[in-house]
């Protein structure tokens, strides 16, 4: 099986010595390793191209996060899978990558996505996020599986996922102009096309972040403007509003047992979240300047696609 390992980057010095570290344990080897920089400052291309990576800069207002993704997937050529990380994932064992593509010996499989744990020095939110989100047992999920779970079925993260290659190619490959939110539009489209999506939980990496409030809004802006735009998705899937009712029970129990004291802080959150993806939702009746300030993208309000489908 030839195996790519694909990672989008942007002024990634600060996390490169735990990310490469963690690339080299494991024990799977890779046949490339292509990374596409938008234009860093930090020397992050030229830290890669040492270390052997195969590395094409691009302008940062080029980036587009299911556009640029599928040029790297073009730009891999001829292999079996592709697997995508973020700069900012850490392989937490030297198995990682042979676990995740373990769940291809299945070959109705068209992609996986691995458990992310919490960083180290995480809040008792983060820590939270991580365990609802990732849980302990692994999954693989059908079309039969969407009147049970929804658009929960078509959950999948490209801070560490891995694609089959052919089935990524029968369901036309990622989306160019989406906000965000392109590993779940690939992922529907998967399982719209009978493919399984599957969740391996023993392939695991380090990611989580420490959101504020502010930037919370921000993110879930842009996660309603992908909705918005991908109206498709609630018409097959359904809404995810029952979905973010049961993580708003789950965390105040788990707050209430671990840290009470951080349960005004995340009602709060989770208000900013509600308010911030109910006007992503509604961002066609606002103005192009007040999107750019909400979004947690502002450089995506600006690119002449996005412009151009607005006249």
């Amino acid at each position: 099986m030839k195996v790519a390992l694909a990672v989008p980057t942007l002024n990634a010095a600060a996390y490169l010595d735990r990310f490469l570290a963690g690339v080299d344990a494991q024990t799977l080897d890779v046949s490339r390793f292509v990374v596409f920089d938008s234009s860093s400052t930090d020397g992050t291309a030229e830290r890669l191209r040492a270390h052997g990576a195969d590395v094409t800069v691009i302008r940062r207002d080029e980036f587009d996060h299911g556009g640029t993704r599928q040029s790297m997937v073009e730009y891999c050529g001829d292999v079996d899978v592709i697997i995508f990380m973020t700069q900012d994932a850490v392989c937490a064992d030297r198995e990682s990558f042979t676990r995740l593509l373990a769940r291809f010996d299945d070959r109705e499989v068209g992609a996986v996505c691995g458990r992310q744990l919490a960083r180290e020095g995480a809040s008792a939110v983060e820590r939270h996020a991580r365990l609802f989100n990732y849980p302990p047992v692994s999954s693989a999920h059908s079309r039969q599986d969407v009147a049970r779970l929804g658009i929960r079925a078509a959950f999948l993260s490209n801070s560490f996922a891995a694609y089959r290659a052919s089935a990524l190619r029968a369901v036309g490959g990622f989306p160019t102009g989406n906000i965000m939110n392109e590993d779940m539009y690939v992922a529907a489209r998967l399982l719209m096309a009978d493919y399984l999506v599957a969740y391996a939980a023993d392939a695991q990496v380090y990611h989580s972040h420490p959101y504020g409030i502010g930037e919370e809004f921000r993110r879930y802006f842009d996660i309603g403007v992908f909705f918005a735009r991908n109206s498709w998705l609630f018409e097959t899937f359904g809404t995810p509003s029952g979905e973010g009712r049961r993580f708003v029970a789950a965390e105040l129990r788990w707050l209430a047992r671990v840290r009470p004291t951080a349960i005004p802080a995340a009602t709060l959150r989770n208000a900013a979240k509600l308010i911030g993806v109910n006007l992503g939702r509604r961002e066609r009746l606002l103005p192009l300047p007040l999107k750019r300030r909400l979004s947690a993208q502002p450089e995506y309000w600006r690119s002449s696609g996005v412009l151009s489908a607005l006249t």
